[in-house]
């Protein structure tokens, strides 16, 4: 029999810049690498407001004669997120044994270019797909599909809005990274200006709660005047545009919240070409190496991290236990951390940032 460790994660909080809390909450146990703090300790001994913790450290054990053939759908390819993501599911894959791994992922994230993708690995009929749709209802039909004809389906980062689907869905929270995110960018702006939010496309599930915790939390502070949410297509590029033309009609804009990577890199670069980096705040979602390089820069204010190498080793646990008929746990919520320049050298932070590669 071999163990693999447990490593889920839920969260309840908020995020002070001037007292970083790093969050997590078990799903029955630890969610570390082999080799870290247990999490749900907090940096230099502060408080996680409305945190909540349970579970213990715990063991998965699995069959030494697995046969399993398993594949990962990614949202984009070439996204530090997802590939980081990948480094989990190589990972568990190795360490449980038995089991086949075949990685795909469209070149955009786009439900018309994944869900082909979705067919012909339906087709190709695997005892298991770990998948992040790339659409609330356009991802529904083949997911369903899949199921209907055995497959194991499991939901990791992004869901669709049948909860029928997938055995389990195991993303961030998605709502409490907004929430922390607005109470980072009103600390950054002093509680008064005015904001705004980048965002991918609507109808992806991660990034519309993102969006919505934001605008829930930002309403609570009576000095800000938020003017509304624009979207990127998921294009750096165009992020850039975005920020350029509303700096262009709100020259007082004091603070951006951009919900992902791209949106991150791109509302920083808008922000350098006007000029007015380090005048403008930005709060980021995710942490990729050319958005560390940003926030080492001054460039960005904060970043948001998710814990997506987690997301994917729990999501081929899940997916092994699914095909074992044992009992899987339908939603596994994992932490974040908001990493800023001043605690960016800290091992504790800085082990949560993106990969560009497994070998690194």
């Amino acid at each position: 029999m071999r163990k693999t460790p447990i490593r889920g994660a839920a969260f309840v909080g908020v995020v002070g810049l001037a007292s970083l809390a790093m969050f997590g909450a078990g799903a029955g146990a630890s969610t570390e690498p082999p080799g870290t703090e247990p999490e749900g300790t907090e940096a230099e001994g502060t408080e996680a407001e409305g945190t909540e913790t349970e579970g213990t450290a715990a063991e998965l054990t699995f069959p030494d004669d697995l046969d399993l053939n398993l594949t990962f759908v990614q949202g984009v390819i070439g996204d530090e997120f997802y590939i980081s993501m990948e480094c989990g599911v190589q990972d568990a894959a190795e360490e449980i044994g038995g089991i086949s791994l075949d990685v795909q992922g469209p070149d955009a994230f786009d439900a018309t270019l994944q869900n082909p993708i979705l067919d012909s690995v339906i087709a190709s009929a695997p005892d298991a797909i770990l998948v992040a749709p790339n659409d609330v209802e356009a991802s529904a039909e083949p997911l369903q599909r899949a199921q209907d004809e055995g497959i194991e389906v499991i939901l990791v980062d992004t869901v669709v809005n049948d909860e029928s689907i997938g055995a389990s869905r195991i993303a961030s929270d998605n709502f409490g990274g907004g929430v922390a995110a607005a109470d980072s960018l009103a600390e950054l702006i002093g509680g008064e200006g005015t904001v705004m939010v980048v965002n991918v496309n609507p109808g992806i599930s991660t990034t519309d709660l993102r969006q919505q915790g934001f605008e829930e939390q930002i309403a609570t502070y009576p000095d800000i005047e938020y003017i509304g949410t624009e979207f990127s297509n998921n294009e750096p590029a165009r992020a850039a545009e975005i920020v350029t033309a509303t700096l262009a009609a709100h020259p007082d804009l004091s603070g951006i919240f951009a919900t992902n990577l791209f949106s991150a890199q791109g509302s920083a670069t808008g922000l350098v070409q006007a000029g007015v980096q380090g005048d403008v705040q930005i709060v980021g979602f995710d942490a990729g190496p050319a958005q560390v390089e940003q926030l080492e820069a001054g460039d960005v204010q904060a970043l948001v991290m998710q814990k997506p190498y987690d997301i994917g080793y729990q999501g081929v646990q899940q997916a092994v236990l699914a095909v074992l008929g044992e009992e899987v746990t339908p939603e596994i919520q994992t932490g974040f951390v908001v990493a800023t320049a001043d605690n960016m050298d800290d091992p504790e932070v800085n082990q949560w940032f993106y990969k560009a590669n497994c070998d690194e």
